[in-house]
């Protein structure tokens, strides 16, 4: 049976044990491996290890050993409880092994979890799963995690009193890094704030979100359009040190400059203008770029753009002399004077 990404959800959280497994698909494998990860831990509890209920093994030794994996599915094991065999990286080469067991498969035999790649949809292993009566399958993908999940990561974390400015903080950097950096990152938080009632707040959040190149080119561009000329000379710095170069520097600048003017340019005003844009944006970096748009307005944005434009053309052309990062500079501290223009 096939499961949506809603459905699949509610029954990572809560699997049944009367089911006889479930395929996890995705091209993301850190995406996929966190579901696992997620399910296992629900349907067998913590001590599963330590009570050899679980057992792992690669697809690739199906190919030598097809009946290994109907093997583990019906042995007995030394503990009471709920068991699972999980085949790790499985592809329709090991689909023989997998659907045998299936069939195969009884009440009270451990349960087969399996993960794989991106899967199309002829693939036999994902027929052999959406096609049983009493198996799933369900894919996973590249989208933004809702509020549910965050919610869950931080209850599982112990990380449970969050104002709103914070959630919507936790969602920017959440839509921004993996998931697995953004797993890593709660666990840094939750150690952070141990032993620590009070409310999570957006300095608790900053000491330990991961500090990107994105980020810093990210807090480069507000500090420019929000009109902090003196601000740019140190973030530029922390750029350069991280190899960020001179064109980088400028298509992403234009790139925030085009956003900024979709907003401010809209028939319907910058906040109908924000509402329309995909992908959307959230939370406070949502709230900071409606700002900067009512703030410039679109004919100034339009005349930034030129002005970005024509240092490109420059930066790019072969009898360019001055130094790129010193013409780069130039444009920012332009923009930024421009920003406090009236």
């Amino acid at each position: 049976m096939k499961l949506s990404p809603r459905e699949a959800e509610g029954y990572f959280a809560r699997p049944d044990p009367g089911k006889t497994g479930m395929l996890i698909y995705g091209a993301d494998a850190m995406r996929v491996s966190l579901k696992r990860q997620q399910m296992l831990a629900a349907l067998l509890g913590p001590a599963a290890e330590e009570e050899m209920r679980l057992t792992r093994m690669a697809a690739g030794e199906l190919r030598k050993d097809p009946a290994r994996l109907l093997d583990a599915v019906k042995a007995v094991g030394f503990f009471p409880g709920i068991r699972a065999v999980f085949v790790e990286d499985a592809n329709d080469t090991a689909t023989p092994a997998i659907t045998a067991a299936l069939q195969e498969w009884q009440a009270g035999d451990a349960q087969i979890v399996v993960t794989a790649g991106q899967l199309k949809a002829s693939s036999k292993l994902r027929k052999a799963f959406e096609t049983h009566s009493n198996a799933y399958a369900t894919g996973i993908y590249d989208d933004p995690p809702s509020r549910a999940e965050i919610e869950r990561i931080l209850g599982e974390a112990g990380v449970r009193d969050v104002p709103g400015d914070s959630m919507s903080a936790l969602t920017d950097i959440a839509n921004e890094i993996g998931p697995g950096d953004f797993s890593r990152m709660i666990e840094k938080l939750s150690l952070y704030k141990h032993g620590d009632s009070s409310p999570l707040t957006l300095e608790d959040i900053d000491a330990v979100a991961p500090q990107s190149t994105e980020a810093a080119l990210d807090d480069l561009l507000n500090v420019v359009a929000e009109g902090r000329s003196t601000e740019i000379g140190p973030v530029l710095r922390r750029l350069q040190a991280q190899g960020t170069n001179a064109v980088s520097l400028c298509i992403g600048a234009t790139r925030h400059f085009r956003t900024l003017y979709t907003i401010a340019s809209h028939p319907g005003g910058p906040a109908q203008g924000i509402g329309g844009l995909r992908p959307p944006l959230y939370g406070k970096r949502r709230d900071r770029m409606l700002r900067q748009a009512q703030g410039w307005g679109a004919q100034k944005l339009q005349n930034a753009l030129t002005l970005l434009t024509d240092t490109d053309l420059q930066l790019r052309s072969a009898g360019q002399s001055a130094p790129a990062q010193a013409l780069t500079e130039r444009a920012l501290i332009r923009l930024a004077m421009l920003a406090r223009a009236r």
